[in-house]
């Protein structure tokens, strides 16, 4: 389950005061996406700016992207929260929206223990949704080890981690304790897409794939078809964007390259704001090399 090139979807915002939902610009890069080849879309993850969205505006990106989608492609709608009564209200949501899966992050600022992160998450894989566990301790502020996403994978209601600690043992430590379990780890950076696949990871909820679809998505098959040194040459093609992607705080780089691109992006909200113009430059610079 939730296999293969997932983008991270932007949200696209107005340029008014206000900073509005754009959800045509929604709707366009969307089905720009799944015409590119996508295995799946994330909406409402942290590259979708979900901490500045209203709970309102949250159910209203995982309905249009529902919509938009129209079971083209599976939707794995971001709903996690440092708050468990509030990550319940937006699982439940997702579910009742019809999403395919949640994307659910480890409670950030709060750091619980061990046993409340159990609870936190087994409250979630209650509701009859598939949880993707989300493990990204750069804005957590803590890891979660492979004993303890083992232990989560084995309720059935959970599926699978994306997995961004950036630590390679980790993760193929995680994939060998988890591989008798119906559970699949994904890549969260897409540098480490081509050495999560070669471990028996899943595929990947990427950035990139917001500028770049067709490429990440033939890396994928071409690894997965067993053309190594083709999906070898994507990668390196692809990795001076993956830098250019993280210049600055995601989102940041993706929404300004996004809006290069003549997509549909619009401004940040605060407390993101825009690229400085050196950034700028070199973001472009870099994009040029795919044109």
């Amino acid at each position: 389950m939730f296999e293969g090139v997932y983008p991270a979807l932007i949200t696209p915002f107005k340029d008014n005061q206000q900073r509005d939902l754009d959800l045509e610009g929604l709707k366009s890069n969307i089905d720009f996406l799944i015409s590119s080849g996508v295995h799946g879309i994330v909406p409402c993850g942290s590259t979708g700016e979900s901490a500045t969205l209203t709970f309102e505006e949250h159910e209203e990106v995982i309905r249009k992207a529902v919509e938009i989608s129209n079971g083209r492609v599976p939707v794995l709608a971001g709903t996690g929260s440092n708050n468990t009564a509030e990550a319940v209200r937006f699982t439940k949501a997702a579910k009742d929206l019809g999403a395919d899966g949640a994307l659910v992050l480890s409670p950030y600022y709060n750091k619980p223990n061990r046993s409340g992160l159990i609870k936190h998450y087994e409250k979630l894989a209650d509701l009859d949704i598939p949880i993707v566990i989300y493990n990204v301790p750069g804005r957590t502020g803590q890891n979660l080890l492979p004993d303890l996403i083992t232990e989560l994978a084995e309720h059935p209601g959970i599926v699978g981690v994306k997995e961004a600690s950036g630590d390679i043992v980790q993760i193929s430590a995680i994939i060998e304790e988890t591989r008798d379990l119906d559970f699949n780890l994904i890549s969260g950076d897409d540098a480490m897409t081509l050495p999560v696949l070669a471990l028996g990871g899943g595929g990947v909820i990427s950035v990139t794939a917001n500028i770049e679809p067709e490429k990440m998505v033939k890396m994928y098959e071409m690894f997965k078809s067993g053309n190594l040194e083709e999906a070898r040459n994507i990668h390196y093609s692809l990795s001076p964007l993956f830098r250019a992607m993280f210049i600055d705080t995601n989102p940041i780089p993706v929404k300004e390259a996004v809006g290069i691109r003549g997509m549909a992006a619009g401004p940040l909200r605060l407390p993101l704001d825009a690229l400085d113009k050196g950034k700028i430059s070199t973001l472009r610079e870099v994009l040029a090399r795919y044109d």
